[in-house]
């Protein structure tokens, strides 16, 4: 069942209903101010971290699920609606919610009024700007209130929805014609504001919470639209909110257009005030200037929709594919800039309170955003950097804010390190430059302790040299990229964290996906080395990665797939002999991509396993079968019921190694199937069943054991986003950066066809055409260049060249 369709040249979804299965949400913002908005007009906005600098107030897990926003009111004579249908919950007579990229438009009626919201955040600006147009379709007269309605969240959003003896008494305001600045705790510690304006003068204006919505009320219909009387209300602590009473005659067939814009701005701590008790207001003034007109809130929107149109044309694919072209082009790399913006911080399943940006997280993110912006990519890298450990290891996480590690995680996660290496080597395929390796970066963000990269680089490398356990393996830690897998936590008591109880070291526990990961991230370690001048590293790698290469091949090895870790007690996991858990999907992706198995046999043996084992008609399983009961030795992974997340969910972020993989194998009908499965395009048809948006990627799907198999959870801030557009770019549709210049090697199903690639790398345009005749997965006859056959299938690099054009034959 649809609840809506793609519009492709819009590059957009369109919504044509209120009542999707859960709240499908955007992302609006690209650089330091950023707002969730759902489709009924849901959500918050931020500013920087999602954490620390809250702007407006947003409740978790309430009832309707999806509460707070930005709301308009209107009350037409009597009948209260608001454009995107909530919070009054009034139907409308006609309803359309369009996502773009960046941008959300909400188009409704009732009673032959129409509203068109249209919502955005520029990119040079810390604002969202709403352009709110109503027009008279009757053929009468038509009195209108209209009411706008923010409520301001009290800057620390895990605070603000805690230490309710300190916040209940310190809202403040300040009110200037049809602004309203929030300034709670702004006249001791604080020297920033925010404010919500509109572009005309108001009728009423309040900024307290219960005057404008009566005491003891709630949002869906406020006391003061109801009787179309703001209070003029002034916010004395408890709930400081900013609302704007506008009254408006529109005749039949006249249409009037109000911006409405919702700003961040900060003083320098010795110049906060411009009078006593009156807050500076400089950058409120030049925000609220610079879009006090329809026509420059326009100007502004034009530039957005221009900034995500360059973006997206650095990689842009034309096929007989809508689903590939509409996932590669659009929403897949669109995904894969939220997810680099947000790592797993803020969204309407991470609240933005307890997370920050993922040391693994965000450099697996850079995977899938690092053709777009590489400048950014490099600053990326060098932050995530500057929060390792003297010994390689790292906190998991760090707050955007402040850069400085999270200690509500700590670390102890061993795969974390080796993740900054497939980072780094990513960028330099992409971009070439390797001055990254020389820039002098802090250990654990503390001055004076300054390396080049390069080091960082080679303590992540040596720190899984020296924490291999008995069978020659990688000591696994806390957990590696499975955060469930606790094999060193031992937890009996409820409440406790998984990931931060018990020992984060122990030493027997092992990991075989890490050996994976060390093989595959090991060799490019050694590669940089080579390409930088020193060969003593390059060989002291080589055998480092060999020697884990032959133990996960001995211990490693199940006889049909690959073992997944050792616990503490040197017990295998994710092997036949164990009762529950006996396949896992993790290395069974990542030692086939590393390459372990493939001149043995095991890496085909280990793939024909997942499909027997592990496949269902929504996609690959974690594992099978579910754990039934709690196992102590193994951690949260059991502690889920049968078929969600980690216990054998589908968790669709390692689904893309699996076709990956097939790839490596040649064997393009299976990766291709692979890939369809979870790819939200191709599944729009069953969002009953699914439930999250059909434009983007979810954390998980229910597994077959589950009750509610099919349905996912977790949309939007995954790693599935940025691996699925590397498995379709590089693996798939086979346009692969390399440290030399760009590779072609497709590998997809037999009747795909031919297919062209536009892509930008390293500041030339490549138009590049693939000719794929029927029946053929994987391979390359041969490549022109310009009109000139090359040898083999890597396009020579040529110093001042800005466009190249190809045609590939495969057979």
């Amino acid at each position: 069942m649809k609840y809506g369709h793609f519009d492709d040249n819009a590059k957009e979804y369109v919504i044509t209903t209120p009542a999707t299965p859960l709240p499908w949400i955007n992302y609006l913002g690209s650089n330091d101010f950023f707002s969730l908005i759902s489709n009924t007009c849901g959500g918050y906005s931020f500013y920087k971290d999602a954490k620390l600098l809250r702007i407006t107030r947003y409740r978790y897990n309430n009832i309707p699920a999806d509460s707070n926003g930005k709301y308009y009111y209107i009350n037409d004579n009597g009948v209260i609606w608001n454009p995107g249908t909530m919070p009054s919950g009034t139907p409308v007579d006609s309803y359309e919610c369009r996502h773009g990229l960046g941008y959300s438009r909400f188009i409704s009626s009732k009673n032959q009024l129409q509203a068109e919201l249209l919502a955005f955040v520029p990119t040079d600006e810390a604002c969202e700007i709403n352009c709110l147009k109503l027009k008279n379709n009757s053929s009468e007269e038509k009195h209108i209130s209209l009411f706008s309605y923010v409520e301001f969240c009290l800057w620390n959003a895990m605070d603000d929805m805690t230490n309710f003896q300190r916040n209940l008494s310190i809202g403040e305001v300040e009110i200037e014609g049809s602004t309203v600045y929030h300034k709670t705790e702004y006249r001791e510690r604080r020297k920033h504001y925010s404010f919500f304006s509109v572009n005309t003068k108001v009728q009423g204006i309040d900024t307290s919470r219960d005057s404008f919505l009566g005491q003891g009320q709630g949002n869906a219909l406020p006391e003061a639209v109801r009787n179309r009387k703001a209070r003029n209300s002034v916010a004395s602590g408890w709930y400081p909110i900013a609302a704007h009473q506008i009254e408006l005659t529109l005749q039949p067939g006249e249409e009037k257009e109000f911006v409405f814009v919702l700003g961040y701005g900060e003083n320098p701590a010795d110049d906060k005030w411009e009078a006593p008790g009156v807050i500076k207001k400089t950058d409120a003034a030049r925000i609220l200037e610079r879009f006090n007109t329809t026509e420059k809130a326009m100007e502004a929107f034009a530039k957005l929709k221009e900034y995500w149109n360059t973006l997206l044309e650095r990689f842009t694919v034309s096929s007989g594919n809508e689903h590939i072209n509409r996932m590669a082009n659009i929403w897949n790399q669109y995904q894969c800039m939220v997810t680099f913006n947000m790592s797993r911080s803020a969204s309407y399943y991470e609240s933005g309170t307890g997370r920050g940006m993922g040391f693994r997280d965000s450099c697996q993110d850079l995977l899938g955003f690092v053709h777009l912006i590489p400048e950014r990519a490099r600053e990326r890298i060098l932050d995530i950097a500057a929060t390792q450990f003297p010994d390689g290891s790292a906190y998991h996480q760090y707050q955007p804010l402040t850069k400085q590690g999270n200690m509500d995680v700590g670390s102890g996660f061993n795969d974390d390190p080796l993740w900054l290496i497939a980072a780094v080597a990513a960028y330099l395929k992409e971009t070439g430059d390797y001055s990254i390796l020389d820039e002098p970066v802090r250990f654990d963000c503390k001055p004076g302790t300054e390396v080049p990269l390069l080091e960082h680089l080679n303590r992540s490398f040596q720190f899984t040299v020296t924490h291999l356990g008995p069978h020659d393996l990688p000591l696994i830690g806390r957990a590696d990229w499975n955060d469930c897998l606790n094999l060193n936590c031992f937890s009996s008591e409820p409440g406790e964290s998984f990931q931060t109880t018990g020992p984060s070291e122990g030493p027997v526990a092992e990991s075989v996906f890490i050996a994976g990961m060390f093989v595959k991230y090991g060799r490019e370690y050694e590669e940089i080395c080579k390409r930088t001048g020193h060969e003593k590293e390059a060989e002291e790698a080589e055998k480092a990665v060999k020697k884990v290469y032959d133990a996960v091949l001995d211990a490693g090895w199940d006889g049909e797939w690959f073992v997944r870790a050792y616990d503490a007690y040197s017990n295998k996991v994710g092997s036949s002999e164990c009762e529950e858990g006996k396949i896992f999907i993790e290395p069974q992706g990542f030692c086939v991509m590393a390459g372990i198995g493939l001149e043995e046999g095991n890496a085909e043996k280990a793939l024909d396993s997942v499909q027997k084992y592990l496949e269902t008609k929504y996609g690959i399983m974690i594992l099978q079968p579910a754990y039934t009961r709690y196992y102590l030795e193994l951690g949260e992974v059991s502690s889920y019921p049968p078929g969600y997340k980690e216990n054998a969910g589908i968790f669709c972020h390692n689904n893309p190694w699996i076709s990956i993989a097939e790839t490596v194998l040649g064997r393009g009908d299976r990766a291709f199937e692979v890939y369809r499965k979870i790819c939200p395009s191709y599944i729009e048809d069953i969002s009953e069943v699914h439930r999250t948006e059909p434009y983007v990627y979810s954390q998980m799907i229910a597994g077959a054991d589950a009750p509610r198999f099919g349905e996912a959870k977790n949309s939007w801030l995954t790693g599935t986003a940025a691996w699925t557009f590397v498995n379709l770019s590089q693996a798939l549709l086979g346009i692969q950066p390399g440290y030399d210049g760009l590779i072609v090697d497709p590998c997809l199903h037999g009747k795909f066809g031919d297919f062209s690639v536009k892509r930008r790398f390293r500041d030339a345009e490549y138009h590049i055409e693939i000719h794929k005749p029927d029946g053929v997965q994987k391979g390359v006859l041969w490549i022109e260049v310009d009109g000139e056959k090359i040898a083999g299938n890597q396009i020579p690099l040529i110093p001042g060249k800005k466009e190249y054009h190809v045609t590939v034959q495969m057979g």
